[in-house]
């Protein structure tokens, strides 16, 4: 396997999620799309503006190359964790836009640089912020999946869209009433 090959392989997955992830908004109103639906004010949008900054963060920032996608101020980040929702200003069109302008210069720099350029993350303590493109790569790769997930278990609470994408589910095809509640009979017993 080449480079080349390797470089398709982890970049398919990582578009993937990244699908995954927009289909979640689909169809939501944007009370849905922006509010807090954990204790910890996990919402939709918000991961959506997350993962844009990990994209140019890790894979253009680090290697020193060069993006227009704008993201907010890195101490109004650290200090009110503004990259974890929407602001009232800024249109859900806007992050998604955004969203797409940073996977194309992340892909960029991935299709460009060997997997095993060296780069140093801005934000990482300076003796140990060196990295290859590749483990930055597969880092995001599993950042994207996770968020993904947790958009998944989001959009099903609000209302019961449930699966990979709008055109393949992955789900197999359960009475999900009937299956819910034989887990439910399940837990109970086993607690007693």
């Amino acid at each position: 396997m080449t480079d080349t090959d390797r470089k398709n392989d982890l970049l398919r997955y990582l578009q993937d999620a990244r699908d995954a992830l927009l289909w979640k908004l689909d169809g939501l109103s944007e009370y849905d799309a922006r509010r807090p639906l954990t204790p910890t004010g996990t919402n939709l949008l918000g991961l959506v503006k997350h993962l844009t900054g990990v994209e140019v963060g890790y894979l253009c920032d680090t290697f020193g190359r060069a993006h227009d996608v704008p993201l907010p101020d890195a101490q109004d980040m650290y200090d009110n964790n503004a990259d974890m929702f929407a602001a009232a200003d800024e249109s859900r069109e806007e992050i998604v836009e955004r969203y797409r302008r940073a996977w194309t210069h992340a892909d960029a720099s991935v299709r460009e640089l060997s997997l095993d350029t060296v780069g140093a993350v801005p934000w990482w303590p300076k003796e140990r912020n060196e990295a290859t493109l590749h483990h930055l790569l597969v880092r995001v790769l599993g950042d994207t999946q996770r968020h993904a997930g947790q958009a998944d278990i989001l959009r099903e609470g609000l209302d019961g869209a449930a699966g990979y994408l709008a055109d393949n589910d992955s789900l197999p095809p359960l009475e999900w009433e009937r299956y819910r509640a034989r887990l439910e009979e399940i837990a109970a017993k086993a607690a007693g």
